[in-house]
Formats: C-alpha cells, sequence, structure tokens
C-alpha cells in the first residue's frame, strides 16, 4: 500500500470528506487529491508535501513521525533553500498572531481596571456617609450637620456592656477568605491561532497533587510532553483505552498535542478543560498548561 491509499483509507475510516478535510487542514482540494493519487509534483513544493501530509495524518488519526518514516521512500526530500523559507515563512507568521493577540488585550484590561476605580470609588462615599452620626433637633427632626457628642458620665444604670464579636467574626472571614486563596484555577492566558492553534493555560494554587485525564470518544492521536521534554504519551487514545491519567504533579509545564479535538476530553484536577477555539473549526490544537504557586 502507498502513503496516499494508507492516508485515504484513515479518512474513509473517520467518515471524513475531501471537502471537509479541506476546511479543516486550509488545504486545497486538488492538493489533498493529488497526496492520495502520490502525485507530489501537483504540490507547490517537497517541503509542503511533507508538510501536507503531516497536516492530513493528525486529522484522520495517524502519527505523522512514524507514517513519514514508514514511506519515506515515497515522499519526496526538500532541499535546504525551500526548508529555510517555509521556516521563515512560519516564525514571521506566528511572530504577527502573538503581537495581534497582545493588542487585542490592551483594551480589555483597561475597561477592567476602570471598572475597579468605579468600584472602589463608590464604596468609599458610601461608607463616608454612614460613619456620620445624627441627632435629632428640638423639634424632633434630625440634623445631619450636627455631631452628637456623648456625656462620659452620663450612663444608664441598667446598661450591660455588650460583648464585642467583631474579631471572632474577623477570624471567620479571614479563615473563608483563605480557603478561597487556595483554592486551584485554570485559567487561560493566550488563545492561539490558524488552523493548529497554540494556547496557553495556567494552573494556579494546584495543591498537594497534579492529575490529568484524556479521555476519547472513538479514536484521536495525543502526544503529552512534560517539561523536560520526555513523552508522557505519544498514541492513539481510543474509547477502550480510556481514560488516561497522568500524574504530573512534580512537573513546571505540561504541553499536549491533541490530532481530533472533538473526540477528547481533558479534565485538569477534576477541572474539565475548554478548548480556547472551537474544536469543530480547529480539530488539531497545541496547548500548554503551565503549573503555578501562588500565595
Amino acid at each position: 500500500m502507498e502513503i496516499g491509499e494508507r492516508l485515504k483509507e484513515a479518512r474513509k475510516e473517520k467518515n471524513i470528506s475531501l471537502e471537509s478535510l479541506q476546511d479543516i487542514t486550509k488545504i486545497q482540494k486538488r492538493y489533498l487529491v493529488a497526496i492520495e493519487e502520490g502525485n507530489f509534483d501537483v504540490l507547490p513544493g517537497k517541503f509542503y508535501a511533507r508538510a501536507f501530509i503531516k497536516e492530513y495524518a493528525l486529522v484522520v488519526g495517524l502519527d505523522p513521525d512514524e507514517l513519514l518514516e514508514e514511506y519515506k521512500s515515497q515522499v519526496p526530500t526538500p532541499n535546504e533553500e525551500e526548508q529555510v523559507q517555509y521556516t521563515r515563512l512560519s516564525r514571521s507568521q506566528k511572530d504577527r498572531s502573538k503581537g495581534n493577540s497582545i493588542f487585542s488585550f490592551i483594551p480589555t484590561v483597561i475597561v477592567v481596571l476602570l471598572i475597579i476605580g468605579i468600584i472602589i470609588l463608590v464604596f468609599y462615599f458610601m461608607n463616608q456617609k454612614s460613619d456620620l452620626p445624627t441627632i435629632e433637633n428640638e423639634n424632633g427632626q434630625t440634623d445631619d450637620n450636627e455631631f452628637y457628642v456623648s456625656d462620659p458620665d452620663d450612663k444608664d444604670e441598667d446598661e450591660q456592656p455588650v460583648e464585642d464579636d467583631s474579631n471572632s467574626k474577623k477570624v471567620e472571614q479571614n479563615d473563608e477568605k483563605e480557603s478561597t486563596d487556595t483554592e486551584s484555577e485554570l485559567k487561560l492566558v493566550e488563545t492561539g491561532s490558524g488552523n493548529r492553534p497554540e494556547s496557553t493555560f495556567e494552573l494556579i494554587n494546584p495543591g498537594d497533587e497534579v492529575k490529568i485525564s484524556f479521555e476519547s470518544k472513538e479514536k484521536t492521536w495525543l502526544e503529552v510532553t512534560n517539561t523536560a521534554g520526555e513523552r508522557l504519551f505519544y498514541n492513539n487514545l481510543t474509547n477502550d483505552s480510556s481514560p488516561l491519567e497522568l500524574d504530573v504533579t512534580n512537573e513546571e509545564k505540561v504541553y499536549f498535542q491533541v490530532g481530533y479535538a472533538p473526540d477528547l476530553t481533558i479534565t485538569v484536577n477534576g477541572k474539565e478543560l475548554e478548548y480556547p477555539v472551537d474544536p469543530n473549526e480547529a480539530v488539531t490544537q497545541k496547548i500548554w498548561v503551565h503549573i503555578v504557586e501562588e500565595n
């Protein structure tokens, strides 16, 4: 079996049409047909042949590296000049998308800061007004312009001291605040773009253990890498082999590469990870999770 026939067979098993594959990979249909027929001369270059085959393989649930190694005699090898040009183009596109995401984030931060400032001012003036004592004048009306000064010798003999429970309330509030502050939070830091978006999350206050669960409905390609770049999982994940449980307690960051996102559910410390980009629009997604300890 040739590499094109192998890809075509995997596509039909996933019940994916050429039109759907074109929408997912952003590769023109005529190039996809050329790959399936083994007609690589139609493609814009030798390097693009390898890149297009990798995109195709990820969507249909095949390991792109193993596939290219198995059929390396059939896939054209790019020359050095083509590879340099493609690398420069990819780097410039990534820098441009990252710069746009930073600038789009700035107006949101400004609006949030303005709202917080307005809320603080409202609370400040309300507290100032509530702190002013009021007394009644001779006509029984409340006069807000007079201040009440109590006579230390004028006390009710039957008046009993009232126990001040403000300290106990403050302790309870502090305890509640500490328990809230230490609760773990899965926070989206950066949303990726393109047909294979690369997004970043932070797991804040992870606790004593960090466990990640992967569950596949049918079948999808999955790669999981730790801080040192070691692969914790590198294979197809099926419904029969789900859920996959990984303990990453001592890691600083974890990387996922998902071949078919609509099929895979990811849970971090019991919290389901929501894909930053609609998985039906970008089925192949890359995700970083940085594990952050905060007081």
